[in-house]
């Protein structure tokens, strides 16, 4: 097992400069890796699902973009051990060489051809494996990227890196499908992954004190899984962490993604209407991520957390009852503002109580709530709603997120943490 999992010549330059992070060369380089490689997601995104409607029906194309998920979900623990034997840098840059290699490949088969189902639902899978390895190096990676002081603000401009990409990302897709067909459009994902692989290379990582190093002693990855997860549950901060994140993705999924839709239809908002609420969410969780990137710290970090989710549980429920539009983009600022303040804080606590050594383990299974539960709220919302309405499935599910707070505030542990000044 390698001490650091990062080259040589990396190891002799220490990444942190005294510096603020968002002033830091060396933080900007990872940041502008991540966001080009977010948007290139996007916009892949984009050409699949447009490629995969285009090859087969409506169903079959809802299968094609499903088809990921069963992979993630599925070796996304496994990531985490990859991540924290060989090193988080040689995780993400690997990925992203063979996201890149695989994107610009169908690329060129499509620009001969026309798109085949099975094709498309190959790269789906590839993207599910490679998912498995990236989410969980990403997570590990501001710790060697950043000193621990500057880990809080790492997480707020990695949040506006993600709204960036988000907001940019799909109209490019769009654009690229637009002009030259899924081809166009693959080829524009594969050359976006493709900058971030040079800007991570040049990324200078700090190397771990000896005690935060992995151990070396050869376990095996199943006995590194097996010591994470237990290192994991007799965390005093992290394992009640992990249950208030989960509680409180499966209150807020569900409502802001298929609720939402379906709230908008029954109450005659149409997609305009929609498009704006959606669009006052966003802006709420880019201000939230804009103000940790800026303060780099917020006291009391562990009980603003959970007030911050009991506060958004309160929105959710509310959102059921608004009379109009203008009253919904109101709560959907205030709603975008709470959650995304309580998602940079979780991150950042996330980040700075786990020891190093472990954060690919620890990331994993964070990815694997929020991406493989919670996802599954979906379905069940939009079948509550059918049988009972929007009201009582929103006020539940604004009940079940409202447990994390909960949760939150009554573990002594949890609720007194601090990030590091």
């Amino acid at each position: 097992m390698t001490t650091t999992g990062i080259s040589p010549a990396s190891v002799s330059v220490s990444a942190t400069s005294g510096k603020p992070a968002h002033r830091d060369g060396n933080v900007l380089r990872w940041l502008g890796a991540y966001t080009s490689s977010m948007m290139g997601d996007n916009v892949c995104y984009i050409a699949l699902s447009w490629a995969a409607v285009q090859a087969g029906t409506p169903a079959q194309a809802g299968l094609v973009m499903a088809v990921s998920a069963i992979p993630r979900a599925l070796l996304m623990l496994g990531g985490g051990v990859v991540a924290d034997r060989f090193g988080p840098r040689k995780a993400v840059i690997g990925s992203d060489a063979v996201r890149c290699v695989a994107v610009l490949t169908l690329a060129a088969v499509l620009f001969a051809t026309s798109p085949s189902l099975w094709l498309l639902a190959v790269l789906a899978t590839v993207f599910g494996i490679v998912d498995a390895l990236f989410m969980p190096a990403v997570g590990a990676l501001p710790a060697r990227v950043t000193s621990r002081d500057q880990l809080a603000r790492v997480q707020g401009m990695r949040g506006l890196a993600i709204r960036f990409a988000n907001v940019v990302g799909a109209p490019l897709g769009g654009l690229g499908v637009a002009l030259g067909g899924s081809a166009a459009a693959f080829g524009l994902a594969g050359m976006l992954i493709a900058v971030s692989v040079p800007l991570l290379i040049s990324v200078r990582m700090r190397e771990l004190p000896a005690d935060d190093a992995p151990d070396q002693t050869g376990g095996t990855a199943w006995r590194d899984l097996r010591d994470g997860l237990r290192y994991l549950r007799g965390h005093r901060v992290l394992a009640p962490l992990i249950v208030a994140i989960a509680l409180g993705d499966l209150g807020f999924v569900g409502p802001l993604n298929v609720g939402l839709t379906l709230l908008a239809d029954r109450r005659g908002w149409g997609a305009s209407g929609m498009g704006w609420v959606v669009a006052a969410f966003g802006t709420g969780a880019g201000a939230a991520a804009l103000l940790l990137t800026l303060r780099g710290r917020l006291p009391r970090a562990g009980s603003l957390a959970a007030v911050t989710i009991l506060g958004g549980s309160v929105a959710i429920g509310a959102l059921a009852f608004v009379p109009s539009v203008a009253t919904a983009v109101g709560v959907a600022l205030v709603l975008g503002l709470l959650a995304g303040l309580s998602g940079a804080l979780c991150g950042a606590l996330l980040q700075t109580q786990a020891d190093p050594a472990y954060l690919g383990r620890v990331s994993a299974v964070a990815g694997l709530v929020s991406l493989g539960l919670a996802p599954l709220s979906m379905p069940l919302t939009a079948a509550a709603i059918g049988w009972w309405g929007t009201g009582p499935v929103f006020v539940t599910s604004a009940a079940v997120c409202g447990l994390g707070g909960v949760l939150a505030l009554c573990v002594r542990d949890l609720r007194r943490a601090e990030l590091p000044r």
